[in-house]
């Protein structure tokens, strides 16, 4: 979808670096003066095998060994000679670490859930039991597409954990496009002993806005600083994810309502402004249950891909056909490497 939006406004055919000539050392040549755009590694398998290992694409897990091979990528990307880069490489590594990007906006007066980390089960316990949080969403401090996050509801001895983190064939967890729930505090310690040696973020659960029987978010694209594409995501489960089975609901549930659509695009426009050197974010904004609060779930550095979706000022422009417009208009943008 870039390729075509950047042909489309007149560019010539963009060039293709492979995240696996990055990853195993390869020479990465680019023209002069080129502007360099990175991208997800997205779902290569021989691409997730060099950043996590041998192993099945789909397990959950290993975000840790994930995060260094591809910080270290993205140092590669920022030492090619003689190109322009379209994203700071080092707030692209803030953005998946789930615990800097929070403290970045927390100090930043961009409004977050309450939050701790943990790095395992007995962590996780303790800091529920000293916060006093009977419901929490527990991440893993590295990920992407909700793979190994946890909602989590107690009450006395009672647990509910909602996740797409399933038992595979060989005894190990995988990604699965069924949210399930698991209902006993030790099938919730097996899932947590996968995933805490990686790191967790915990956050306090923010009870979001419904719609009839949903719940729903927002994902907000920014492009040189400022909202330009918004998608509601409804769900009856704890996940809004369009891949688990949420929808695209209606923007004017949210834009229809006195004060609340500014506030959204003022804290999307703030969440942004952490990140000065990216040309485009997809910030992640809840909206409370009393319709007032607004709170950043998160802000992903690969968050544009919404096939379909309109931009907020009519101009028919995708977020890619966006980011060239913004691109060629001499935006504010990253010029120099890693920050």
């Amino acid at each position: 979808m870039f390729r075509a939006a950047a042909v489309a406004a007149g560019l010539a055919e963009p060039f293709l670096i492979p995240w696996r000539d990055v990853l195993t050392g390869r020479p990465l040549g680019a023209p002069e003066g080129a502007l360099l755009r990175v991208d997800s590694p997205g779902e290569d398998a021989e691409a997730d095998a060099l950043l996590r290992g041998p192993g099945d694409p789909a397990r959950v897990g290993g975000g840790a060994r994930w995060y260094a091979a591809f910080t270290a990528g993205l140092a590669r990307v920022a030492a090619v000679p003689g190109v322009r880069l379209l994203g700071d490489v080092g707030e692209i590594g803030v953005m998946f670490d789930k615990r800097r990007c929070h403290a970045v906006l927390r100090e930043a007066g961009v409004p977050v859930p309450p939050a701790f980390a943990a790095s395992s089960y007995a962590e996780l316990r303790d800091g529920l039991a000293r916060e006093g949080w009977t419901r929490a969403f527990v991440k893993p401090a590295h990920g992407s597409s909700a793979s190994g996050v946890i909602a989590l509801q107690t009450a006395g001895d009672r647990v509910r954990a909602v996740t797409s983190a399933a038992w595979g064939p060989g005894g190990g967890l995988v990604n699965s496009l069924r949210v399930r729930a698991y209902t006993s505090w030790e099938e919730v310690r097996r899932v947590v002993d996968v995933l805490a040696g990686d790191g967790l973020h915990v956050e306090r659960w923010f009870p979001k806005a419904s719609h009839g029987e949903s719940a729903f978010d927002l994902r907000v694209v920014t492009v040189a600083g400022r909202p330009t594409h918004a998608v509601v995501r409804m769900s009856r489960t704890p996940m809004t994810n369009l891949h688990l089975g949420g929808r695209r609901g209606d923007l004017g549930l949210v834009r229809s309502r006195a004060g609340l659509w500014e506030r959204v695009l003022e804290v999307c426009a703030g969440a942004a402004a952490c990140f000065p050197g990216s040309l485009m974010t997809g910030v992640d904004v809840m909206v409370g249950a009393d319709w007032r609060s607004v709170a950043v779930a998160e802000v992903n550095a690969f968050g544009d891909l919404l096939p379909g979706l309109d931009d907020l000022h009519g101009h028919g422009r995708d977020t890619y056909a966006e980011q060239v417009r913004a691109v060629l208009a001499n935006a504010p943008a990253p010029v120099g490497p890693g920050g």
